[in-house]
């Protein structure tokens, strides 16, 4: 069992189960690493605005394709590492609490990404559409493949997950 990670004591108790079902998930496809295919497998199962997001017809061939990737047909990946993007936050190696944490580089970050986007919203804690926007926007991880081979683009995924910030106060001085 893994400990759990700076990184993802941040993500606080609404995304706490993704995260133990990721780790779960991959513990039983024989990874040594949870990566984003996982997060995104367990965000999808477990909450329901982030399947709303992804729509009804396209959460079936997501879960379905990763249903596929967990009983041997994403074998390829097995033992590899996933590593961010260019441009989806800090580099390879310098992703908070991916060392030795259990969680691939690129997960690590996009862990990191959905604090980061909770912040900007003014709230302590993401929720679930911070981490599916945090997975859709590494064109480079395996969530966003699992995307795109699925028929969903992730660019068109993440341009429609709504901002959540709360409203600006009206000007209202005449």
């Amino acid at each position: 069992m893994h400990s759990e990670t700076m990184d993802e004591a941040r993500i606080g108790g609404e995304l706490r189960a993704v995260a133990a079902g990721a780790r779960r998930r991959a513990a039983r496809d024989g990874d040594r690493q949870a990566d984003t295919a996982h997060l995104l497998h367990s965000l999808l199962e477990n909450d329901p605005r982030a399947r709303a997001a992804v729509g009804e017809r396209q959460l079936i061939r997501v879960l379905g394709y990763l249903v596929q990737r967990s009983i041997g047909y994403g074998m390829r990946w097995h033992g590899s590492v996933e590593e961010p993007g260019p441009g989806s936050g800090p580099g390879p190696g310098t992703v908070p609490g991916a060392a030795g944490s259990g969680w691939s580089p690129s997960a690590a970050a996009a862990i990191s990404g959905a604090a980061a986007r909770a912040r900007d919203r003014g709230v302590a804690q993401p929720n679930g559409t911070d981490l599916l926007a945090a997975l859709a926007s590494d064109p480079q991880s395996r969530a966003a493949e699992v995307l795109r081979r699925t028929g969903t683009d992730p660019r068109r995924l993440l341009a429609g997950l709504p901002d959540q910030r709360p409203p600006r106060p009206r000007d209202v001085s005449c």
